[in-house]
């Protein structure tokens, strides 16, 4: 009987691999994100209106934008990671059905070896 190969442990794949960078990522992303408004928080409560003019009013509504923006991309990473990891996971379960398919095939080839030679 041919030996089967081994199934790869979570973790190991290079798609597990790439989840977890961009885990990393998304969360580095958040992290930025949450800093951002905490900043905005602070520009707009601290400064008072009559300074909120030109161009720290135009800096002041950029950094809104942008937390805003970093927080969308995150939610969007979010989802892309957690559709990759279904596919993972998924795919994971097709290579152990293979493999018990596979390693069937083989048992039933050497039964039927075994009986041709009786």
């Amino acid at each position: 009987m041919a030996a089967q190969p081994p199934t790869v442990p979570r973790g190991k794949t290079s798609l597990d691999k790439t989840l977890k960078k961009s885990e990393e990522v998304a969360a580095d992303v958040q992290r930025a994100s949450d800093n951002l408004a905490v900043v905005n928080t602070v520009l707009e409560q601290e400064l008072p209106d009559e300074v909120q003019v030109g161009e720290v009013a135009q800096a002041i509504e950029q950094t809104s934008q942008l937390e805003q923006k970093l927080a969308k991309s995150a939610e969007k990473l979010a989802e892309v990671n957690a559709a990759l990891s279904e596919e993972i996971e998924k795919r994971r379960e097709v290579t152990a059905e293979r493999d018990e398919s596979q390693a069937l095939a083989e048992e039933l080839k050497a039964r039927i070896r075994s009986d041709n030679k009786h």
